[in-house]
């Protein structure tokens, strides 16, 4: 961890937000100095915790220097089509960014902040945090050990209920909104991480539970570019304890269970997540010959801690972002393939062309 405390400012006081205000605020190596938010009563969160409240990006840049603090870095976890406006404008004051995902609500935002990222050479990182937990790191080294022989399939679930008044919040009944962009990027980005890049998606979805313009319930394949195949069954209207928030824990909000979320196959074996459960032959690799169970240890650090520390190192150029705006890039690439599809009924390629 650098010496140094980083000063950083949050954007967005939401569910999100204020969870990094909290391990901003409460880590030993940043000082939460800023929180930009354009309801008022934000304020009063700001002064809990020292820090200076201001409406919007506007009002912090033209704020008196001499009053408005000095700041290392800026957490940007607003709704989804803020994140290229205010990620465009940060880094052309040189400011380290930490996006919460996805990176913007279109590939074609996402490209924006990728090209100015690149050209002024200030560190992007994705706040894709669930690569940062130790359980993710320890199936990626099983699975390029080759612990399961070749991948063959993937499927995925993310089923969870969110009450009537998560709505409230005007955005998330708006497209750019909904459980595609706003819980499955985490796993898109997860399965890109494990498996390699997504080169074909097919998708439907449906919005009936609730009638907004956004979905409520969908079914995707995904063809991977090392030849596995990949199902993912999301709903964000059905109350069960198959999703990653109920079976990981990596966040007390979320009651949690012990099922799995995640179950990957392949010549060798097969892995659940998040228990991490590696299931090989005794044997033969024949289905009439018993299976063993094997329980790999892996580490047991809070993620988001983690994300956090490594973005105080990212500010301090001791490291590189682990996730960065061409992964970011390439997610919100299957997002838009997804809903071009869902509302095409068609199969959509998404070429390696596409990514760069």
């Amino acid at each position: 961890m650098p010496d140094r405390i980083s000063k950083l400012a949050v954007l967005g006081a939401g569910l999100i937000g204020r969870k990094h205000c909290e391990l901003i605020a409460s880590f030993s190596g940043t000082e939460l100095a800023v929180i930009i938010d354009p309801v008022p009563s934000v304020a009063e969160l700001a002064e809990q915790y020292g820090a200076k409240w201001y409406p919007s990006l506007d009002a912090f840049f033209e704020a008196d220097r001499a009053d408005a603090p000095a700041i290392d870095g800026a957490v940007i976890a607003t709704p989804n089509d803020c994140h290229a406006p205010q990620a465009l404008r940060l880094i052309e004051h040189k400011i380290p960014l930490l996006i919460e995902k996805p990176i913007a609500d279109s590939a074609e935002n996402a490209r924006l902040i990728q090209t100015a990222a690149a050209a002024s050479s200030i560190p992007v990182l994705v706040g894709h945090h669930r690569r940062h937990n130790p359980l993710i790191k320890k199936a990626k080294a099983l699975i390029d050990d080759g612990a399961i022989g070749r991948p063959l399939s993937v499927s995925m679930l993310c089923w969870l209920m969110k009450p009537d008044h998560y709505f409230d919040v005007d955005w998330r009944r708006r497209k750019g909104a909904g459980p595609i962009y706003i819980n499955l990027s985490h796993d898109l980005d997860l399965l890109r991480y494990l498996l390699g890049d997504v080169v074909q998606v097919y998708a439907q979805q449906r919005h009936d539970a609730r009638g907004y313009e956004v979905e409520d319930t969908a079914c995707i394949m995904l063809n991977c570019d090392n030849g596995a195949l990949a199902t993912i069954s999301l709903s964000d209207t059905i109350v069960a304890p198959w999703s990653w928030e109920h079976t990981a824990g990596e966040n007390p909000a979320y009651p949690r269970t012990s099922e799995h979320a995640y179950l990957i196959g392949g010549t060798h074996g097969s892995l659940g997540l998040p228990n991490l459960s590696l299931w090989q032959a005794q044997s033969e690799r024949s289905w009439w010959q018993p299976m063993q169970q094997l329980k790999p240890i892996y580490g047991n650090e809070d993620p988001f801690i983690s994300q956090l520390e490594h973005f105080t190192e990212v500010i301090s150029g001791t490291a590189q972002p682990l996730i960065t705006p061409d992964d970011g890039v390439a997610n919100v690439q299957i997002i838009d393939a997804i809903k071009i599809s869902a509302e095409t009924g068609q199969p959509v390629p998404i070429g390696k062309a596409q990514s760069n």
